[in-house]
């Protein structure tokens, strides 16, 4: 269905973009806006989505602080429901950071299998205070290293688009990364055509406890936003 802060666009090219369209929130995540990008990245799983926002100044800053916390504790479940999606989902996903991307807008640009940074991207991976939530330890030690994934992960540290890239945590910074993330999926929707683009190779990433990673940090949150909101507690 529809989101009027996600706008889905099926390129010619043979791959989906995907855009974060709420700017007077900084593209903030609600339970509605969260399924929403789940949906459509499940909706042609084969098909190369790009990820990313309509709003250059900034990715996502997480979940929206607006709402209750009863909410917020279903936005932080539904980013484990979206992060499956893009590690189990044939067809790849490349992000789009031009921006800030905190908490749960950092879970879904590192969930990413490819991340194509802009000079302003930065990265935090942290939750709300008092709450004592991991977010992304699931993730970043394939991607940066085990102790550089406690670094980030422990302080919450902002991480800018250079550093990011020498950790590993993006895979290029340029100057206009949407025209070289569209060069990227369309060639991947082209060799997808041709029965190139190995749709084994994310199912091989996925294996080695990846998966079994990212449900560990769900319980973990969920057990600690029940103690705020007392759902699920007996």
């Amino acid at each position: 269905m529809a989101h009027p802060h996600l706008l889905v666009e099926n390129h010619p090219a043979g791959y989906r973009w995907l855009r974060l369209a709420r700017p007077e929130r900084r593209n903030a995540l609600d339970p509605g806006l969260l399924a929403a990008i789940r949906d459509a990245l499940a909706a042609e799983p084969g098909t190369p989505a790009v990820l990313g926002s309509a709003d250059p100044r900034v990715f996502c800053a997480g979940a929206d602080l607006t709402i209750s916390d009863a909410e917020r504790a279903v936005v932080s479940d539904l980013v484990y429901d979206a992060c499956e999606t893009i590690v189990t989902r044939p067809g790849p996903v490349i992000a789009v950071i031009t921006g800030a991307a905190v908490g749960g807008g950092a879970q879904l640009a590192a969930a990413a299998d490819l991340r194509i940074a802009g000079p302003g991207a930065r990265l935090r991976w942290i939750g709300p205070p008092g709450l004592d939530l991991a977010v992304g330890a699931w993730l970043l030690p394939d991607l940066a290293g085990r102790g550089a994934a406690l670094d980030l992960v422990l302080t919450g540290r902002w991480v800018e688009a250079a550093e990011a890239l020498a950790l590993g945590l993006v895979n290029r910074v340029t100057e206009d990364p949407e025209p070289a993330a569209e060069q990227l999926a369309a060639d991947l929707a082209a060799r997808g055509a041709k029965g190139e683009a190995g749709s084994g190779v994310k199912a091989v990433m996925a294996a080695g406890g990846l998966l079994d990673r990212l449900r560990a940090e769900r319980e973990v949150n969920r057990a600690a936003w029940a103690r705020v909101t007392g759902v699920g507690q007996q």
